[in-house]
């Protein structure tokens, strides 16, 4: 498991990076970038950067490299705008990001996490037929895929600063409470 290491404390009064994470289907590619722009925000989708970076579509990326591989470069990504940012930055994480424990622990530590909760059901229905563009949903039972990572990935959800149902409300309520968390430290 993975966490923020004891004695690290953080300078910052406010989250000036935050990432979105939860189950594919979640919202954090829709909600990243209009959260973004109301808080005059850069915007990096980890998964789409890391598609112009290399020239192929992550589901290219696992069929070609494999999911190790992809993860290394999530890492390395994630390390890059950890470090090179100083902040007003929303970065979009891919569904699985948040089982790359190197890259989490960097982010508990220089950014704030924002878990966006949802069912699977509520994601496979969001997901329509963009689901077999994922390399981990691309099974005979994507919604049985669904459920069984948001059973192994619960325990790393669990680490984030801050949670979002984001079935509560609509998708303006769930960018307006991420731009809200923007300018709120959590009580930790």
């Amino acid at each position: 498991m993975f966490g923020v290491p004891r004695g690290v404390v953080s300078t910052r009064h406010k989250p000036l990076i935050i990432i979105l994470v939860g189950l594919s289907g979640s919202g954090k590619s829709t909600v990243g970038p209009d959260a973004a722009l109301r808080l005059g925000w850069r915007f990096v989708d980890l998964d789409r950067e890391i598609e112009r970076r290399v020239g192929l579509a992550v589901s290219d990326i696992f069929s070609r490299k494999g999911e190790a591989y992809f993860r290394g470069l999530e890492r390395d990504l994630t390390a890059e705008l950890l470090n090179t940012n100083d902040g007003r930055l929303m970065i979009s994480s891919g569904g699985g990001w948040i089982t790359n424990s190197a890259a989490v622990e960097l982010a508990l530590i220089r950014s704030r996490v924002i878990y966006l909760k949802v069912s699977p059901e509520t994601a496979l229905a969001r997901l329509g037929s963009d689901r077999h563009s994922r390399p981990l949903l691309r099974g005979s039972d994507p919604l049985g895929s669904l459920r069984r990572l948001q059973i192994e990935r619960e325990e790393y959800y669990s680490q984030a600063h801050w949670v979002i149902d984001t079935e509560v409300g609509d998708l303006q309520w769930v960018v307006a409470e991420v731009v809200r968390l923007g300018g709120v430290e959590p009580t930790e």
